[in-house]
């Protein structure tokens, strides 16, 4: 493989795996605002409206901005049925065909995504709840998440075709 792809894919597996460990605490987080919740509402009698959203904000940053890290520890849900007995080549090629695919849905997820965006910073777009926060920041995040994943997919899909060729990126 050639030298700039070698160093797209260090980068790229690098960063996610930087911001991957970061989120994983970020569950942390939401539990302490659930906590939270839990007390104000039920010892002290003292309900907040925007306790609901927050985790619920919290937690689509936690599985998007995850995404690309889950993606390198390929700790997403596959059926084996048949892909388990094959040779490690044929599963890689068989990968960077999905990749394909990936990349392909990703692209367009990432479109919508950055509309989105420019729309809720554009308008200022805010929810229809009693709380009703902004959009845009969590549409950012969804959106650099959707990216994170997209350069991730790029990079398995060149050690995919590396793999398939008997050759190693890493």
């Amino acid at each position: 493989m050639p030298a700039a792809i070698k160093v797209f894919y260090r980068y790229v597996t690098a960063i996610n795996r930087v911001v991957g460990i970061g989120c994983m605490y970020m569950i942390f987080v939401m539990m302490g605002v659930l906590l939270f919740a839990s007390f104000t509402r039920y010892i002290f009698n003292i309900p907040f409206l925007w306790i609901i959203e927050m985790s619920q904000f919290l937690m689509a940053a936690y599985y998007l901005l995850g995404g690309a890290y889950s993606m390198q520890l390929d700790g997403h849900v596959r059926m084996d049925v048949l892909y388990e007995r094959w040779p490690k080549k044929k599963q890689a090629f068989v990968d960077s065909i999905t990749a394909f695919c990936m990349i392909f849905y990703l692209g367009f997820l990432l479109y919508g995504g950055i509309s989105s965006s420019s729309y809720a910073l554009k308008y200022g777009q805010k929810n229809y709840s009693a709380w009703g926060p902004y959009m845009a920041p969590i549409k950012i995040i969804m959106s650099i998440g959707v990216l994170l994943m997209l350069l991730q997919s790029f990079a398995l899909l060149f050690k995919d075709i590396a793999e398939s060729r008997g050759e190693k990126i890493e």
